[in-house]
């Protein structure tokens, strides 16, 4: 009889239903002696395209897919949270939905957990951008502050309520004022507003866009917003949002209808609590194959883990394309390991940045040859397009 190999997957964002993806093809089960029982833990049943949050903040395009249509057959779906790993006994706990404690043993734990959203204390007011509920009453708060304008006589309120102001100006940020840019201005001639009279701010803490990668990147992405509505005010913090006025740190204010902060990730909480061992910051420790340290069995990549490259020391980046690379790599390494071969290192990927500024548009860098290579427009799109379909799994 054919013995039965238990690997679990805990969380099914990008590195999570990619690290899915590849240990099904590498156990196959014409290369290997074992049958594979595989499953997907993940608190919700579907994954969640996280990158593209900023989509139901500005009108209705679905950013969900159900586990079960990613993953027909082969792939065993639990619904839950993980709450405790046994890893001397190779078990581990997951809450369910109903909230009972269920034990389940396992041969192989993938941890993919990912990362949270920052959020800004309460008292900054505002509103972040952490997850689908919270996009959905963005878009509600825009719209609600254009049908007072509708009404309203006095002009410096009108504006106040047609201004919003997007905190934080990474990759998220300049993808989120860049699609409300277009959709706001949409919707207010739509209600019979003058879309001139929007007014989008992004706020960046540096001294210049996109800190990745060379300067005339990030001066290219500034002239792209500016051409499409929205103004980039460098070297200023927001600090909070009150009563309609945002207060920055250069002591300068703005009245605003709405701030949305997009601060960037943080390590998914949920690690120090099942005692794994971590970082300063909070990241899960890996050796070079992605084995989690003191732990016989275990794996972690994605957002919560500090992966970094054997040769150079350098880190790993936290977006879908690094996740993508690790889980195909984590296949072989997993049946690497079950083999007793020697198991595939980690290997840093190369300098690429898409990014989109609004529908059809787009911004695409890399360096090769120590030259950079920018595509914009129309080909940035269609490239940003595919690096997220690709990492969601959609043909």
């Amino acid at each position: 009889m054919m013995n039965v190999l238990t690997c679990v997957v805990v969380g099914g964002g990008y590195a999570g239903i990619n690290a899915v993806k590849a240990i099904q093809k590498n156990f196959h089960e014409e290369s290997s002696k074992k049958r594979l029982r595989l499953i997907l833990i993940d608190k919700n049943p579907y994954h969640l395209r996280k990158v593209l949050l900023f989509k139901p903040a500005v009108g209705d395009e679905e950013i969900t897919i159900l586990f079960k249509k990613l993953f027909p057959e082969g792939v065993e779906i639990v619904q839950a949270t993980v709450t405790k790993i046994e890893s001397g006994k190779k078990r581990m706990i997951y809450q369910d939905t109903a909230g009972n404690e269920c034990p389940l043993n396992y041969d192989i734990l993938v941890l993919t957990a990912g990362s949270i959203v920052r959020k800004p204390d309460p008292a900054q007011g505002g509103m972040a951008l952490t997850d689908l509920e919270a996009a959905k009453e963005i878009r509600e708060a825009w719209r609600v502050n254009f049908k007072k304008a509708m009404k309203e006589t006095n002009v410096a309120e009108r504006q106040r309520l047609m201004t919003i102001a997007v905190a934080g100006a990474g990759i998220s940020g300049i993808e989120t004022s860049a699609e409300l840019a277009h959709h706001v201005r949409a919707d207010a001639k739509a209600m019979g507003l003058d879309p001139s009279e929007v007014k989008i701010y992004l706020l960046n803490a540096h001294n210049r866009l996109f800190q990745e990668g060379p300067t005339k990147v990030g001066l290219k992405l500034e002239h792209s917003l500016a051409e499409k509505g929205v103004t980039t005010i460098h070297g200023s913090k927001a600090l909070k949002e009150k009563e309609g006025i945002l207060t920055l740190s250069s002591g300068k204010t703005i009245p605003v209808g709405l701030c949305v902060w997009t601060l960037g990730l943080l390590p998914n909480p949920i690690l120090e609590e099942l005692g794994l061992p971590l970082t300063q910051e909070g990241y899960v420790v890996v050796d070079s194959s992605y084995r989690v340290k003191g732990l016989q069995g275990v794996y972690c990549i994605g957002d919560c883990a500090q992966i970094l490259d054997p040769t150079s020391g350098r880190k790993d980046g936290k977006t879908c394309k690094e996740a993508t690379a690790q889980a195909s790599r984590l296949g072989k390494i997993i049946l690497a390991d079950m083999e007793g071969k020697l198991a595939p290192s980690h290997k840093s990927y190369m300098d690429f940045f898409c990014i989109g500024l609004g529908p059809g548009q787009g911004l695409v860098w890399t360096r090769h040859w120590g030259l950079d290579i920018i595509l914009t427009g129309k080909l940035g799109w269609r490239i940003r397009k595919l690096t997220w379909d690709v990492a969601s799994l959609i043909k």
